[in-house]
């Protein structure tokens, strides 16, 4: 026999299950994605965030990335072994080091990303563009509002 929390609360654990369950779902999708290309989740997160973004700090990539300085610090060391990125030291301040993309990264970047892209548009592809931007509006909404309360 299922429990019952009280309307609102089952509401809410049905709600949460939910995007769980549809979370989990396209982020295994789109790492399968990822792979094809040879790159982690996270070393494709730092390129992305790198081709949209232009340098930024190590700190700020870590922030983006949601993930720690020490995690964010192997990922930018393996992108740099194999010539994806580079860190130049901040001449103001010695303690901070910038993250960019070199060339070979930036042609990384532009090959790879508008064909992921491309994949992720045709899996939510399952909702309409009106279902797309209501949901992300949402979801903006729900985890806006969380943050708030953190």
């Amino acid at each position: 026999m299922a429990h019952s929390y009280g309307k609102k609360a089952d509401l809410a654990l049905s709600m949460s299950v939910k995007l769980a369950r549809a979370a989990a779902t396209f982020a295994q999708c789109t790492q399968e994605d990822i792979r094809r290309y040879g790159l982690t989740l996270p070393q494709f997160g730092a390129l992305e965030s790198l081709g949209h973004l232009g340098r930024i700090t190590l700190g700020e990539l870590s922030k983006k990335q949601l993930t720690s300085g020490g995690n964010i610090t192997v990922v930018v060391d393996n992108l740099e072994k194999e010539g994806l990125v580079e860190r130049q030291p901040c001449k103001e301040d010695r303690r901070v080091i910038y993250v960019a993309l070199t060339e070979k990264g930036k042609e990384l970047f532009q090959r790879i990303f508008p064909q992921h892209a491309r994949f992720v548009a045709d899996k939510a592809s399952i909702l309409t563009r009106n279902e797309q931007a209501e949901l992300s509006q949402l979801l903006k909404k729900l985890g806006t509002g969380l943050s708030a309360h953190s």
